[in-house]
Formats: C-alpha cells, sequence, structure tokens
C-alpha cells in the first residue's frame, strides 16, 4: 500500500507560479498511475492532471491545459505539479492520488493523500 503526503502549497498572486510536490511511501510506487485533483469551497472535487506508471503520457483537464506540469520521479518516490500563471479560480486544496488504473486514477482513485492548500490572489 501506497501513502501520499503532499506539500508545497502556499499563497501566491495570480500570474505566479507554485510547484506541490507528493512524497510516496512503499517500494511499488512506480506500479501505480498517479493524479492531482482539486477542491475549491463549496465546489465538488475535480480532476486537474494524471500520469501514467513510467510517464510517458501525461492529461490534464482543459482548465488547466499548458499552464500544469505534471511529471514523476519513480527513483525517489515523487509525483509533482508545477503550475504557472496562476489565476484566483485555481485556489483550492490540491490532493495527490494513486491507482493502479489509468482509467480509475482520472475518475476516483483508491488513494489520496491528506491535501495541501493553494491560494492565488488577485
Amino acid at each position: 500500500q501506497v501513502q501520499l503526503v503532499e506539500s508545497g502549497g502556499g499563497l501566491v498572486q495570480a500570474g505566479g507560479s507554485l510547484k506541490l510536490s507528493c512524497a510516496a511511501s512503499g517500494r511499488t510506487f512506480s506500479r501505480y498511475a498517479m493524479a492531482w485533483f482539486r477542491q475549491a469551497p463549496g465546489k465538488e472535487r475535480e480532476f486537474v492532471a494524471a500520469i501514467t506508471w513510467t510517464g510517458d503520457s501525461t492529461y490534464y483537464a482543459d482548465s488547466v491545459k499548458g499552464r500544469f506540469t505534471i511529471s514523476r520521479d519513480n527513483a525517489k518516490n515523487t509525483v509533482s505539479l508545477q503550475m504557472n500563471s496562476l489565476k484566483p479560480e485555481d485556489t483550492a486544496v490540491y490532493y495527490c492520488a494513486a491507482d493502479d488504473s489509468l482509467v480509475v486514477v482520472k475518475r476516483g482513485p483508491k488513494l489520496w493523500g491528506q491535501g495541501t492548500q493553494v491560494t492565488v490572489s488577485s
């Protein structure tokens, strides 16, 4: 079983950048597809980005395409989300997630981190 811990959230002005990291425990990290989700106040949790086991394919929500980049380092058991050109509407709690199914990781993964707050001021 993989355990996930996010870091890197904070307060940033609109147009700025942040990089979120997710550290995973367990030796089976490379078997999991990874994803980032977010949940804004009063809204449902939504998919942000996903990456395959090997990192050779990535997927993004339309709202972040071209601004966010997901990556992973299987040697270090980490997955990252580089967020550029941030907007106030990106304000949310961001969650790292994992599943052994790429299809499921984009919809309802079984493993979740505790979340990290990202606040973008206008």
